[in-house]
């Protein structure tokens, strides 16, 4: 050690920092001593693979955090650089031989630096609104849906693109403008109900509880009542609480751990009062952070049990028609399968397959479509860099890693391709608008194209 940086972390022991000790106060020390720095992690991280950075690593992520930790180092602008780099899709987890807990410490790391960060004037009021006005509201999340429907409904949208205003945006901005899915005023309660039994009056199976989600349900409504309907048609009788709110993902996610707790006690009431026998998702991120609810409330004397109760019983729908349901028989019509056989490939739902464990289930009823042929995607398990808002707030490496997955996606020749995940699929049908493919292949959820391909529809 040079005698410079000697003095440099003498002096950052000798003066505390805030961030320092808030990360002192929150990490898991046990945890950060768990990583035995093999090194397995690094093939599996997209950030490493993009940059060969050390500290774009989970392996250096965990050693910058533990170098605080020990007083070693400031957490300055770089540390909090390679925090926020990170897409957090723990592809690192299911390879790591020490069982390192890498979400649980970026999580806790993000929220302390959240806490000790001056943002610029703009950003404060944006994460309010998003954070603690719009997301955990659903009156407020209805407001947006109606707004966006009257937005590309009433002209304004086709107006504002032939005025080349969406010019002025960043190219990525304009190009997730186009491919947005046209949003709706009325979620899954306001046009089936709250309860939908199981499918021609049959004994239930189950009664399972549908997690609608808060951007699932004003962008993605025909998704959410696919996902019901095809439940039904497998036998469960489903509900949809009501007062359900948002999972907190994108909280726990962006440094609000406490605002996501409240989420999670909220839907955790809800769903426990509905009597439920197991909680469904369809979405790979809403999934993953339901399943930790009872880590996350973990120190909470009146929830904690509830929550591991809670977690237990959560499955995305592809898990819970594999192994509860009385499976339905999917074809492709013979007029589509007349001009060949339909390929079909798949990109995983990076917390779908690393934090739920559940990545088998959607190749497996895939597998059982008559008609369709399932093409492996090369990388598939590998992140295709959308990680919640990452390609709003990280847009060029977001790009980077997603164009090296079109190119993978490409040698599939596919027709179709599916995922799990809204995020994954506004990713996916992003990479397909910028590489020009939309007359070849279309993107398209688990859940719509094994509802659309039901023998009986």
């Amino acid at each position: 050690m040079s005698e410079a940086t000697s003095i440099k972390h003498q002096l950052a022991a000798a003066s505390p920092n805030p961030l320092a000790e808030r990360l002192k106060l929150t990490l898991n020390y046990d945890e950060l001593s768990n990583c035995i720095r093999c090194g397995f992690c690094q093939p599996s991280c997209p950030t490493f693979k993009e940059t060969g950075l050390e500290a774009a690593s989970p392996r250096g992520r965990i050693a910058l955090m533990k170098a605080v930790v020990d007083d070693l180092m400031v957490p300055d602008s770089s540390f909090q650089k390679q925090m926020d780099l990170c897409l957090g899709c723990r592809a690192c987890e299911p390879v790591c031989p020490a069982d390192v807990k890498y979400g649980q410490l970026l999580e806790q790391t993000r929220d302390a630096i959240e806490k000790h960060t001056d943002h610029r004037w703009w950003i404060k009021p944006i994460r309010n609104l998003a954070f603690q006005q719009l997301f955990p509201n659903q009156k407020r999340m209805r407001l947006l849906g109606s707004a966006l429907r009257l937005f590309q409904r009433s002209g304004i949208q086709r107006l504002v693109r032939k005025s080349g205003m969406m010019n002025l945006f960043p190219e990525t901005m304009s190009q997730m403008e186009r491919i947005l899915p046209e949003a709706s005023s009325k979620g899954v309660i306001e046009q089936l109900g709250t309860y939908v039994p199981a499918a021609g009056n049959r004994k239930p199976i189950a009664t399972v509880g549908m997690f609608r989600g808060c951007i699932m349900d004003v962008l993605f409504t025909e998704t959410n009542m696919n996902t019901v309907k095809l439940l039904s048609e497998a036998g469960f009788d489903v509900i949809i609480p009501p007062t359900q709110n948002c999972c907190g993902a994108l909280h726990a996610h962006s440094g609000e751990l406490d605002q996501a707790k409240d989420l999670a006690k909220k839907n955790i009431d809800a769903f426990q009062a509905s009597g439920v026998d197991y909680i469904i998702s369809n979405a790979g991120g809403c999934g993953a952070l339901l399943v930790e609810y009872g880590h996350l409330l973990h120190d909470d004397p009146e929830y904690a049990d509830a929550a591991l109760k809670f977690a237990g019983n959560v499955k995305d729908v592809s898990q819970m028609l594999m192994e509860k349901g009385s499976i339905p028989e999917f074809s492709i019509d013979k007029a589509a399968a007349s001009h060949g056989q339909v390929s079909i490939t798949y990109q995983d739902s990076c917390h779908l397959r690393n934090v739920m464990k559940a990545g088998n289930a959607p190749r497996d009823l895939m597998n059982r479509i008559e008609g369709a042929k399932l093409v492996e995607l090369r990388g598939a398990d590998r992140c295709c860099g959308s990680a919640g808002i990452y390609n709003l707030v990280q847009p060029e490496m977001s790009m980077d890693i997603l164009d090296h997955k079109m190119e993978h996606v490409k040698e599939t020749h596919a027709h179709y391709l599916l995922t799990s995940n809204p995020g994954c699929l506004l990713q996916m049908k992003l990479g397909i608008e910028r590489e020009q493919m939309s007359g070849q292949m279309k993107a398209v959820h688990i859940v719509d194209f094994l509802y659309e391909h039901l023998a009986n529809n």
